[in-house]
């Protein structure tokens, strides 16, 4: 009889595999973006790219990310099997108790090196780090609180910038409910798209709860939110570049929504997501005009 192969401890592809890189370029990349045309200097007059507490501070974002894909990944592995049998790492290229040390010893990292930064920032990350644990461990299989964490820590990961450089904080805060939004919608999308092999591992995400229709419903009331608290900030900015770019931004916007509208495919709302990740690598890029 054939013996089957054992799958090895770890491998260095599905390693890559299982963080993510592209979105962890993305993570990066907003963060350089709001401390580089938002933040400009630091406190002392140093250009904020000659700080090396910025790069420590995107260090840990990225790392802890990275381990939140990998936490992630660990408990949902019986449910990607059914989703997107093809992405599984775990257990392929990659044993469960390796994904358990690797996450441990990154969220240490992650934590370690924001508090280097400034121990309330330390603070900070320890308690995203625990979201990010709590979130796949159980918050994510409960309707609408999973989607608000993750769509809470992608905005954090804009604001603590802000927070740390105390400068230009209404201004990052816009882009803070910017990724926010964009991520919530985005967080249900996925739902929808995962609600099959949700369902028979006993989720209870808002399309298994509400159905498809209604949580698309759900979609609509929170872009208008989406709408309403970007107008009420960028009017209390008065910034006239940012009022028009996103004003522009609009006619993407509502061009997502139509796709939303008309969405009854699996295949469409995957295409939905990437489109959600167009819009948030626009509206990063909107930094430089002001």
């Amino acid at each position: 009889m054939k013996k089957m192969k054992a799958s090895p401890v770890f491998t260095f592809s599905a390693f890559v595999k299982i963080i993510r890189p592209g979105n962890l370029l993305m993570v990066a990349f907003a963060q350089v973006m709001t401390a580089f045309f938002l933040i400009e200097t630091t406190a002392s007059g140093l250009p904020v790219l000659l700080d090396y507490h910025l790069y420590l501070l995107v260090a840990s974002t990225v790392i802890l990310t990275a381990s939140g894909y990998m936490i992630n990944d660990y408990y949902d592995v019986k449910i990607d099997y059914v989703n997107r049998p093809k992405a599984v790492v775990i257990g392929k290229g990659m044993k469960r108790r390796m994904v358990m040390i690797l996450h441990s010893l990154m969220n240490l990292a992650g934590i370690l090196l924001g508090v280097l930064v400034h121990p309330r920032i330390g603070a900070i990350t320890f308690i995203a780090a625990f979201l990010l644990w709590l979130y796949s461990n159980s918050l994510k299989r409960l309707p609408f609180i999973g989607n608000l964490t993750v769509a809470s820590l992608t905005g954090l990961a804009i604001w603590i910038v802000g927070l740390y450089y105390q400068k230009s904080e209404l201004l990052i805060l816009t882009y803070a409910l910017f990724a926010f939004f964009i991520n919530l919608i985005r967080e249900i999308l996925k739902d929808i798209e995962d609600r099959n092999g949700d369902r028979k591992h006993g989720c209870r995400t808002l399309p298994i709860v509400l159905g498809f229709r209604k949580t698309k419903q759900v979609i609509f009331v929170i872009a208008f939110l989406f709408v309403a608290a970007i107008l009420v900030v960028t009017f209390r900015l008065n910034e006239p570049l940012l009022f028009f770019y996103f004003g522009m931004l609009s006619l993407f916007f509502f061009l997502f929504m139509f796709k939303i509208y008309q969405a009854d495919r699996r295949s469409h709302f995957t295409e939905l997501s990437r489109f959600s990740k167009i819009l948030m690598l626009t509206g990063i890029l909107s930094m430089s005009f002001l």
